[in-house]
């Protein structure tokens, strides 16, 4: 058994702390393992805070800086009054048995219930937590603590969850994006009959493509680590909802797509292609919708999307084009009018903001100890995801020069709009004067 070790450090110039520490546990037929659980908590300077817990063999302290700072203006940007940060575990749940991720879990929540509470920390599931797991890390909190509080989201719906909040960041990526094209377009169009790109497979992308087809969009791709389907029955032949069933129980079992390439369902109008993310395969199409994981539009792709006719690009996950594929993107929103058909790019930080504002409204209804109805709190993350659409609009406007027949850059005032709300909290605070 390794020696259980931990650090700490803060930064008195941006209020940041964390924490650090190998945690033991016990996995079946193996005496023990261990774990680095690392917890970066960047600001207190907006009341409470609710943040993400990552769960992946990938996982290191520069990836959480950057997600928890992230973190920080995308919760600024819901207009709720939380705070951000970001944490996670070297631990791949993938081929773990319940008992295992179980113990692995109880061991993990033994160092976080130091740093989190309803009104200190409020973690949410991120890649590879899931409800599963934030039960197993609840009850163990519960179980250390002796309290019953809402310290994590995503919870049951029997147990202090929020409904919406599995469909909440891909109902409100196509929120978002549905303004993006009402604008564009001077409300002429929206999603109906648009061709739209979906990567990834999980919970964002699944839901994403349930609203998408909702709208009357063209589902036209889905993906996981391991390839593609890419529709192939025609410019009006889509994912169907029923396929998206299938495959939401297929990842329930985390099994990878390929599982199921020769169903009836699939082979007759999908091409599976393996190894492959599905930007250059998907021929014409009118919007994407990044939604797997960082970096995956790389600036060659995106020349590829542009080129097939691609109008709006709206990041599902966090970072998930490249710097070159944003500078693409960005250049040719500048050089072209809204009228030629100019791309228009929405950061991770506003438009998947829906997770954490229905995460934001999950802690409101613990506070209350109330349970709002679907329709509730649909209605809400509509509004959120509209006034994140609209600051960050206003706030381009205002600080960018924005010619009258060019769209405004969505990078510029969302970026902005949450660095301002953040640094006059810190003003007001005293942390800076």
């Amino acid at each position: 058994m390794k020696v259980l070790t931990s650090w700490c450090y803060s930064c008195r110039s941006t209020g940041a702390t964390g924490c650090s520490s190998t945690q033991p546990w016990v996995r079946t037929r193996v005496v023990c393992d261990s774990i680095q659980q690392v917890r970066r908590h960047p600001t207190l300077f907006l009341p409470g805070k609710n943040n993400k817990l990552t769960l992946a063999g990938a996982v290191n302290l520069s990836i959480l800086k950057f997600l928890g700072f992230e973190q920080i203006f995308k919760n600024a940007l819901t207009g709720l009054n939380m705070g951000g940060g970001k944490g996670g575990a070297d631990f791949d749940p993938k081929g773990k048995s319940d008992n295992e991720i179980r113990k692995f879990c109880s061991a993990f929540m033994m160092e976080l219930s130091k740093h989190i509470g309803a009104d200190v920390d409020v973690p949410a599931g991120d890649i590879g937590v899931g409800s599963r797991e934030i039960g197993f890390l609840f009850g163990a909190y519960k179980r250390q603590r002796h309290i019953w509080e809402g310290v994590l989201t995503g919870k049951g719906n029997s147990w202090g969850g929020s409904l919406i909040r599995p469909e909440a960041t891909g109902y409100g990526l196509v929120y978002y994006v549905q303004h993006m094209i009402k604008h564009a377009t001077n409300g002429l169009e929206s999603f109906a009959g648009k061709r739209v790109a979906i990567s990834g497979s999980g919970n964002v992308a699944q839901y994403a493509a349930l609203k998408v087809i909702e709208f009357g969009g063209i589902v036209v791709s889905l993906s996981d680590s391991k390839g593609s389907f890419i529709v192939r029955g025609g410019k009006d032949s889509s994912i169907t909802p029923e396929e998206i069933r299938l495959i939401m129980a297929l990842k329930d079992e985390r099994k990878p797509l390929s599982g199921i390439a020769s169903h009836k369902a699939f082979a007759s109008r999908c091409e599976y292609i393996e190894g492959a993310r599905p930007w250059v395969h998907v021929g014409k199409v009118d919007v994407v919708l990044p939604c797997a994981t960082q970096n995956e539009v790389s600036g060659e792709e995106a020349k590829v999307l542009v080129a097939n006719g691609a109008r709006f690009v709206a990041e599902g996950s966090n970072m998930g084009c490249t710097l070159d594929a944003i500078e693409l993107f960005e250049a040719h929103r500048n050089e072209h009018k809204r009228d030629q058909g100019a791309v228009w790019y929405a950061p991770g930080k506003a438009a998947n903001a829906g997770g954490v504002a229905v995460s934001g409204l999950e802690m409101a209804q613990n506070s209350q100890r109330l349970t709002w109805s679907a329709e509730e709190v649909d209605g809400k993350l509509q509004a959120i995801m509209k006034e994140c659409f609209e600051t960050g609009l206003r706030t381009a406007n205002e600080y960018t020069e924005v010619e009258d027949d060019k769209l405004p850059s969505l990078v510029a005032g969302s970026n902005i709009a949450g660095f301002i709300k953040v640094s006059e909290a810190m003003r007001d605070h005293g942390d800076w004067f």
